[in-house]
């Protein structure tokens, strides 16, 4: 395969910003590049350097003044709920009845599947993301059009069929054996299949009785290469609810932590309402906290306190919550993280939100020396911003003087359209979705760009 040369403006993160001045944490390079080579990163640095030992028949893609970044990672949401977006007037737990649990029962449908598999995996390129942790639904054929879609794309993800066998319709009940049994073989499919990651995902211990959770901890044990994912105290009533049906357990996280599911590739999607004691509790166990604004504001849910788990040591991500979130885009999100934050006093620096959404939620997955990055032998996942996208922004970017403004303007005002080109292992994937961006320039060789 012949090489690939991107050139723009290349933003990327070896640390956490330690503030909105700590440019240790950062590589930026004005007039960069990325050398990719069969769909990873060979090297990274300013273009002048990166062209003059370049082969000569080395490919070369304009994308100045765009700025350049690892793919953007999306670590909680629900692809079955693509078309439940923007569902009226709920809070989680009637949410769930009222609009999800019907919408999941459409995915007994092979075509069904294959079809909200195939949007869901465009609408994550449309807006920057190549690398996604996502619940699919109780039904085998859900998780093989996930699969399938992520695979025909190439897209390193993150999946699994979610375990239910109570408090949920008929239609979307396992049982702890058969659970247990679909995971199994699943894994077997598609754990370490080209760029596939299984997730054991009981969905939370409301919809799992103690004998689904005893099989999960058995799935946990005897599949400790996969992730976990479930999801802890999102909503008050929801807490109750979970509490009363596990009476012997000091608080919510106790159940989890009882059946042996905490752990450092355990991702707790929401987890609002908890106790200095839990908080604790996932920090020994290096367990994640997922941050999912968007969908915490949407269902009225609560305010996720960053600040406490960053004191108490815990490790954290961030992540859209599709359908309870109302974007896929990353962007969006950490708009509102940053909103969700700042009423609660504690501010959020737009080198942090880039932080979170590349190198850190990498981490935050076990998957740093892969994604999240631009380094030599990392994925070539990588994301090409758009500060002008909008008529609105570009106006707001005349006024712009530094890179952290910019940023900031992106973040709150972009939106998938900031996203103009969109790399999976070195491959081009936003153009075949939408028409390549007017201002990026394409030439077949090295002396055409020279020349130009």
């Amino acid at each position: 395969m012949s090489k690939l040369l991107l050139r723009g403006r290349v933003l990327t993160f070896v640390d956490e910003p330690k503030s909105i001045d700590d440019q240790s944490a950062y590589n930026y390079f004005e007039d960069g590049a990325v050398l990719v080579e069969n769909g990873k990163v060979v090297d990274v640095g300013e273009y002048a350097a990166l062209i003059s030992v370049a082969d000569p028949q080395t490919e070369v893609v304009d994308h100045r003044p765009h700025l350049i970044l690892p793919g953007l990672i999306d670590t909680h949401l629900h692809f079955p709920q693509t078309q439940a977006i923007a569902s009226y007037g709920a809070q989680l737990l009637e949410w769930l009845n009222t609009y999800i649990f019907v919408e999941e029962q459409k995915f007994s449908s092979t075509a069904h599947a294959d079809f909200i598999a195939e949007r869901f995996m465009d609408e994550l390129l449309r807006n920057g993301t190549t690398t996604a942790a996502a619940y699919c639904s109780i039904h085998l054929e859900s998780v093989d059009a996930y699969f399938t879609a992520a695979e025909k794309r190439n897209m390193l993800m993150i999946g699994g069929k979610v375990m239910m066998d109570r408090n949920a319709p008929d239609a979307l009940r396992d049982t702890p054996q058969s659970g247990y049994d679909d995971t199994k073989a699943l894994i077997a499919k598609w754990h370490g299949r080209g760029r596939a990651h299984y997730a054991i995902s009981p969905r939370f211990a409301i919809t799992s009785t103690p004998e689904q959770m005893d099989m999960s901890r058995a799935l946990v044990r005897e599949h400790p290469e996969c992730y976990v994912q479930t999801h802890l105290s999102e909503n008050k009533d929801e807490i109750a609810f979970a509490t009363s049906l596990y009476p012997s357990a000091k608080d919510y996280t106790d159940i989890y932590a009882s059946y042996g599911l905490l752990g450092s590739k355990t991702l707790l999607g929401h987890c609002i309402f908890l106790s200095d004691r839990e908080i604790s509790a996932l920090a020994e166990t290096k367990s994640v906290a997922v941050f999912c604004p968007t969908s915490n504001l949407f269902l009225g849910s609560g305010l996720f306190d960053h600040g406490r788990f960053r004191d108490l040591g815990a490790r954290t991500s961030v992540a859209t919550d599709v359908g309870g979130g109302t974007s896929f885009s990353m962007l969006e999100t950490m708009s509102e993280a940053y909103k969700v934050l700042h009423v609660q006093g504690q501010r959020l620096s737009p080198f942090a939100s880039y932080y979170m959404m590349t190198l850190g939620n990498a981490r935050a997955l076990g998957l740093e020396d892969r994604i999240g990055s631009l380094h030599a032998g990392a994925d070539a996942d990588i994301t090409v911003l758009d500060s002008r996208a909008k008529p609105a922004m570009e106006l707001r970017m005349r006024t712009a003087t530094t890179l952290a403004e910019e940023l900031f303007i992106l973040q709150t005002m972009g939106d998938d359209r900031s996203a103009a080109e969109v790399y999976v292992a070195g491959k081009p994937m936003k153009s075949g979705l939408d028409k390549p961006a007017a201002t990026s320039t394409r030439t077949r060789s090295m002396p055409e760009l020279q020349t130009a």
